[in-house]
């Protein structure tokens, strides 16, 4: 399928998702999100792709946001019409719940306002050393309401999340690191190369029993320790009756790497 506001490009089991739109920062307007929607949705479908890649194009941002300019040119009630039927909300991607396929955001340059909120949709954050991250949307009027507000107190303590989103501070990628908000930080030129490492490393496991491991991570933070805990979630069940969960062990006693078939 072809895209103009974004490009998608598949390695073996990698579905890498960019968005194209440099110009504007790459900058989201509900054509984007439509675009980024219908390729989460092809990836959330395809039992060959088992992991994606979120990005940008260019070097100075992995998104600021939602595009503002378009927003004051056609008004909420446009954009309203044009997004409410995306399965997986404002960049295809923060209202995403039921996709347990491991996502890894690779962030260039600026991650602001709706882009910071795609990338905490993420599982694994890569940080370029000019990586920054912020929510400003109260300059403008508006609230990180794709999730930013809900999302960024669950992944960095209360009070240091409450400082962000009510100042619209923005972080740069060491204290984002420290943080515990970015799992690695590269120099611009080897982003796209740490995290396809990533990825490759989750590749080294059995797919199923990483979805298995997402859906019961996520599901269980709803739930008090003990419910989650005896609870046996559905990709569990398709784990143990795949044909990976023979293989893992398998191989382990013939002593060679296994074959991951993702069934």
């Amino acid at each position: 399928m072809s895209y103009e506001f974004i490009k998608v490009e598949k390695q073996d089991h990698i579905t890498i998702i960019t968005i194209n739109r440099p110009e504007v920062m790459n900058s989201l307007h509900p054509y984007t999100s439509i675009e980024m929607d219908k390729a989460f949705n092809d990836f959330a479908d395809d039992p060959d792709q088992w992991i994606g890649i979120l990005t940008g194009a260019g070097d100075k941002a992995f998104s600021a946001g939602n595009d503002l300019k378009f927003q004051a040119q056609h008004g909420g009630e446009k954009i309203r019409e044009l997004t409410q039927g995306l399965r997986g909300g404002f960049g295809g991607i923060t209202y995403r719940f039921d996709l347990f396929k491991p996502l890894i955001a690779a962030v260039n340059g600026l991650a602001l306002g709706g882009g910071f909120e795609c990338a905490l949709a993420c599982d694994i954050i890569i940080a370029s050393e000019k990586a920054s991250f912020g929510l400003p949307e109260p300059t403008v009027g508006l609230m990180a309401g794709a999730g930013g507000v809900h999302r960024l107190p669950r992944a960095i303590p209360h009070y240091l999340a409450m400082s962000m989103m009510l100042t619209a501070k923005r972080i740069y990628a060491q204290e984002a690191r420290e943080l515990g908000l970015v799992a690695e930080i590269v120099p611009p030129d080897k982003l796209m190369e740490a995290a396809l490492d990533w990825a490759k490393r989750i590749m080294a496991c059995s797919p199923l029993a990483i979805r298995a491991s997402k859906e019961a991570t996520l599901k269980g933070l709803g739930m008090s320790l003990e419910e989650a805990c005896k609870t046996t979630f559905p990709g569990q069940v398709t784990m143990h009756k795949s044909e990976d969960f023979i293989e893992g062990p398998k191989a382990f006693a013939e002593k060679r790497k296994p074959q991951w078939k993702g069934r």
